[in-house]
């Protein structure tokens, strides 16, 4: 039973999280579309389960075609039955342990409920629906539990002790030796030297937890399709392009409000409207949709979910011995210690906020030259900095969409980086069933030609999908098993009306590199055990080879053969491309404050002791960014508690923090690119061969100094974010 496994099972939100991309849902009729593949009609279960056996596909591609509701809660449970047969013939084992009758036979264990899991929570993610969400509910305490029965089974722990004590004497190789020492850390962290009476406490904390994860998450979804903005008159929309006018129509329209326009929500703080809505109030409205979000009472609500999830996270931390919640994640991550996270915040905000006060400052200016008779306030911000970036640079981003059509982006862009870098290539398959008509598979094709994965494309947004951006795996590669990869990235790109291109922003671009890099990572995995599977690494070195490939999306090769006018095929004119690199640096006072004010929320909320937590969830908040010194109003946390997905119903509670910890390794890692020639074979099966393919294997810092030959330096993060700090 892998540790990847195991997470997964104890949240159904245990999937890598972009922080680059969250956008809107689509319109409630897909959500129970006759083209979803995951029907509701009940069926025979009596006979033939697909989840039960394994895939006669390449690669164990799961049947999407064959896959449907009913199939999941008996699947569930033979898979956990099995399971627990599999664990109690380890435990009562009447041969002396050893490692291959147990650390083997534990890694080995649990298969059929691993195929289960990722299909259902990968599924429940990209395309639920009611009986979907309702199963998830009803898993969450039900996994939690098996999950501990492994974890706090003393006969199990007692045969991974003698091994583990015996380490010194076995003839292991590193792998191996890593997989028993993991193993043992994880039991610990786990429980496994408690007390009954604990083990029993800590069992209840974990299923309630479970829960509540679920309901958060679940929460969020239903709250952004609820606080989808409706605008009556067309005037209101001036700033937005006919075809951006011509989709709110359709959302409106599907929605049954016809004549009207509906403007969705993504799950971040900032919507994308809110750069180029003319309309001041219209713009308030938006922002205000936002950021009330499962706050301001009702079924959705979130405020007490959170204050739940919060006070049992520091009762458990304290139970296993940790000061708090952060103190005992941490301990399990390469930044190893809460002063350490806390250091590198601290000494960040006062140079970002500084900047952003500077960058405000900018655009006041601008709003009293037009006489706006106001100051600039939250829902201002992101229409105005684009204002004073079309001043400064005589740039518009809008300029850029006619160069980002959807199918250049990925194959001519992101594929052709990879091609040129790793030597992969790359063939649509449209003969493997999907579980949405807009989904599209690839097979990957390494060096040598031969077949290495499968990859799946999911780009579009609807209502059954989960917003955000993100990876995960339906077949992780491992020796143990002779496995390749089905890997898939989604992403949430509104889909226009048929006919018309998908043109991308900027950031979708970004963001569609981004998750790439996740998927690299995944495909390019040599590992014998899946626990070490691809990007099975720690949290906050995780989103660090995502980031580098994010390099590429604006490398002139890489870009002059992909951003190429939709209508006539012309290449990006070079004066645009110059004022892309020109404006790196923009605004970066105003991105770096909102994402160090809601890493610094996360660590407040999960460094409180179960007697600190407070009674409003608003007034905690507000206080604690006060505190932290990042208390700017026109710069608001890129999440508000509230909707705070990755850290209350996803993985990275007290570890939103990773994304600028790994920008560190990554902006180290793009100069080590650029002093060794850039986009060529050489680098890239270097940093393939010493960090992409060894997954968890070995210890994430010392695989960066292999690679990089030292330690990471902070000075090429700050430069590219035009920061300054007073530490040495």
């Amino acid at each position: 039973m892998t540790k990847t496994l195991l997470m997964l099972l104890c949240s159904s939100l245990a999937i890598q999280a972009s922080l680059a991309a969250d956008t809107t849902p689509s319109t409630p009729a897909e959500k129970n579309s006759a083209q979803t593949k995951l029907a509701a009609t009940p069926i025979d279960v009596s006979g033939l389960n697909p989840l039960l056996s394994v895939s006669t596909l390449q690669y164990q591609f799961p049947p999407f075609d064959k896959i449907q509701n009913a199939h999941f809660a008996p699947a569930f449970a033979e898979a956990m039955r099995q399971h627990n047969a599999e664990i109690r013939t380890i435990a009562d084992n009447p041969a002396k342990p050893s490692f291959d009758n147990t650390v083997l036979a534990m890694e080995s264990a649990g298969q059929t409920l691993g195929r289960v899991s990722r299909d259902f929570f990968n599924l429940s993610s990209a395309n639920t629906n009611p009986t979907m969400e309702a199963l998830s509910r009803d898993l969450a305490p039900k996994l939690a539990a098996h999950n501990d029965t492994i974890y706090l089974n003393e006969k199990l722990f007692e045969r991974l002790s003698a091994v583990y004590e015996f380490r010194a004497n076995l003839a292991l190789d590193a792998e191996s030796r890593r997989l028993l020492e993991r193993y043992y850390t994880d039991f610990i962290r786990s429980g496994a030297k408690l007390s009954a009476a604990d083990k029993i406490n800590l069992k209840s904390m974990n299923a309630q937890l479970a829960t509540l994860a679920t309901r958060f998450g679940q929460n969020i979804l239903n709250e952004t399709n609820l606080s989808a903005l409706i605008v009556e008159n067309k005037a209101e929309l001036k700033g937005l392009s006919k075809d951006e006018i011509k989709a709110a129509a359709d959302a409106a329209k599907a929605r049954g409000l016809e004549g009207k326009y509906l403007i969705a929500l993504m799950n971040t703080t900032g919507q994308p409207y809110l750069s180029s809505l003319a309309d001041r109030e219209l713009r308030k409205r938006l922002y205000e949709a936002s950021t009330e979000r499962a706050s301001h009472g009702g079924e959705f609500d979130n405020q007490a979910t959170i204050l739940s999830i919060v006070k049992l996270r520091a009762e458990r931390a304290a139970l296993l011995g940790y000061a708090n919640h952060a103190a005992y994640t941490l301990e399990d991550e390469t930044a190893k210690t809460t002063s350490a996270v806390n250091k590198m915040l601290s000494e960040l905000a006062p140079a970002a906020v500084a900047n952003a006060r500077q960058e405000a400052a900018d655009m006041q200016k601008l709003i009293d030259a037009k006489k706006g008779g106001f100051k600039l306030a939250a829902w201002d911000s992101a229409y105005y900095s684009e204002q004073v970036r079309k001043q400064k640079y005589s740039f518009d981003e809008s300029q850029l969409r006619p160069y980002f059509e959807l199918d250049h982006v990925l194959i001519d862009g992101v594929f052709f980086a990879a091609t040129k870098l790793y030597g992969i290539t790359f063939k649509e398959r449209k003969d493997l069933p999907v579980y949405h008509p807009s989904v599209r598979v690839f097979e990957v094709f390494d060096v040598d030609g031969k077949s290495m994965a499968l990859f799946i494309a999911d780009m579009y947004a609807r209502q059954s999908k989960r917003g955000g951006a993100w990876m995960n795996a339906y077949t992780p590669q491992s020796g143990l098993f002779a496995a390749q990869t089905v890997i898939a990235n989604h992403l949430n790109i509104p889909q226009p009306p048929a006919g018309q291109p998908t043109l991308l922003s900027y950031d979708e671009v970004r963001t569609a590199f981004h998750e790439f890099g996740h998927a690299l990572h995944g495909m390019f995995s040599n590992v014998r055990y899946p626990r070490f599977s691809g990007t099975n690494v720690p949290r906050d070195f995780v989103e660090y080879p995502s980031q580098v490939n994010e390099m590429w999306a604006t490398w002139p090769e890489v870009l002059q053969n992909y951003a190429k006018h939709y209508q006539t095929g012309a290449a990006m004119p070079a004066e645009l491309l110059a004022k892309i690199a020109a404006t790196g640096k923009f605004n970066q006072g105003f991105a770096t404050t909102e994402y160090l004010a809601a890493s610094l929320l996360d660590q407040r909320w999960h460094q409180l002791t179960a007697n600190q937590i407070p009674t409003d969830v608003l007034e905690f908040e507000a206080l604690a960014l006060k505190q932290a010194g990042v208390a700017f109003a026109p710069a608001p946390p890129r999440y508000r508690s509230s909707y705070f997905s990755h850290i209350f119903g996803g993985g990275y509670s007290a570890g939103y923090y990773a994304y600028l910890w790994s920008e560190v390794l990554d902006a180290d890692t793009v100069d080590w690119f650029k002093e060794n020639g850039g986009l060529s074979r050489k680098n890239g099966d270097w940093f393939r061969q010493q960090l992409l393919s060894r997954g968890g294997s070995v210890d994430a810092i010392e695989a960066f100094r292999q690679f990089r030959g030292r330690d990471a330096q902070i000075a090429p993060l700050l430069l590219r974010r035009g920061l300054k700090t007073e530490s040495k």
